[in-house]
């Protein structure tokens, strides 16, 4: 079996023996995997390398571009000012951001933002992946282009743009930029090394991603409205290798971290709003992830999804959990993060050789299968 490094509770010992399998079966360069139940690390594991020539050891300390697992940081930082009466979830967003209410968008809310449901799941200008660095424009053409569908009416996965409009929000309503925000009410609080906008002095503890075959974030869609949504601009993997992406805030893409860093933010989430002694949210916000946005075929996915307020939610369609009070999120490529709610759980998976496909694969659900089958065992 492959060596795998950390600690992990007895219980939890499916778990290892699913990690580890990962590596037996050739399916990962390097990887982290972290389970906190009750707010606790009961699972803290890492392993393999940081490079694709496999000369550098993935350490405890080593962190990558998860991808779109930055959406649930993002989605938090929101929650915890509508938690705090700062928004309303269900008002305009141009309450907040007066410019957005152009071009037929008066009516669409925040919760359509965080739901995927707005119908702005790209930008209509061609652009290129110069304006990811460019807050002022990405945020300045979305506010000004027309909605693709009525909003409210149908999801349609906002892959970037989701970033951009929800950090809008929150620049507007608390005058930092989401990833400062993050920063200064989430990430420190907590104690967890995950950042939205990397400082330089992180760079050397950085894994590069390994690409999947797929060159693009369209997965080789020819046409339609995933590619409309998807290939402008488009971005290859090799992006994030750049100085500019780990520099920009990108809210929706560019989140840099490991598993115990994405499970230590979102289990306050798990946990009620609380862990560790820090509390960030009342129990009636972290509710407010439930309230479904939309329960349908994905307009740009083209997959049935269950999403929430900011999170994905258990359903037939993905079923991550025994217990409905489940929420989560992946990044393109394969990293995963599953909050229950009920359990009180939080598992998280972050790796840097990408799987095929945009929505994982099942090196990160076989891991959450076996945290389960563990917990069942357990109890």
């Amino acid at each position: 079996m492959a060596e795998v490094h950390g600690k992990c509770d007895d219980r939890f010992t499916m778990v290892r023996d699913a990690f580890a399998s990962n590596f037996d079966q050739g399916l990962e360069v390097g990887a982290s995997v972290a389970v906190t139940l009750g707010g606790e690390l009961v699972v803290d594991l890492w392993g393999g390398h940081t490079d694709e020539a496999r000369t550098t050891p993935w350490e405890r300390d080593t962190i990558t571009n998860v991808w779109s697992t930055t959406k649930t940081m993002t989605a938090l930082c929101a929650l915890i000012l509508a938690d705090q009466g700062e928004i309303d979830l269900h008002a305009p967003v141009a309450t907040y951001w007066p410019e957005f209410a152009a071009a037929g968008k008066e009516g669409v809310t925040v919760a359509h933002l965080l739901g995927h449901t707005a119908g702005l799941p790209g930008w209509e200008e061609p652009v290129g992946p110069e304006v990811l660095y460019d807050w002022e424009r990405a945020t300045s053409l979305l506010a000004a282009q027309a909605p693709w569908w009525e909003p409210g009416t149908a999801s349609g996965y906002h892959a970037v743009t989701q970033g951009y409009l929800v950090g809008e929000v929150v620049r507007r309503v608390s005058g930092r930029s989401l990833g400062t925000f993050f920063a200064e009410e989430v990430a420190r609080p907590l104690g967890a090394d995950f950042h939205i906008g990397l400082p330089p002095e992180h760079d050397a503890r950085v894994a590069r991603v390994v690409p999947q075959p797929n060159p693009s974030l369209t997965g080789g869609a020819a046409g339609g409205m995933t590619a409309r949504a998807l290939s402008n601009p488009a971005i290859g993997a090799e992006e994030s290798w750049e100085e500019a992406w780990r520099r920009a805030e990108i809210p929706a893409a560019g989140g840099h971290g490991n598993a115990r860093s994405v499970a230590l933010v979102q289990s306050v989430l798990s946990c009620g709003g609380e862990a560790r002694g820090v509390r960030l949210l009342s129990e009636a916000g972290c509710d407010a992830v439930f309230e479904v946005q939309a329960d349908g075929v994905d307009l740009v996915l083209g997959i049935p999804l269950r999403l929430g307020t900011g999170y994905g939610l258990n359903s037939p369609h993905t079923p991550l959990s025994p217990n409905p009070r489940t929420c989560f999120w992946g990044g393109w490529g394969g990293s995963l993060v599953v909050n229950d709610l009920d359990a009180r759980l939080t598992i998280a998976y972050v790796m840097n050789r990408m799987g095929e496909g945009t929505t994982g694969d099942m090196r990160g659900v076989s891991v959450v299968l076996s945290t389960f089958a563990a917990l069942a065992g357990a109890g």
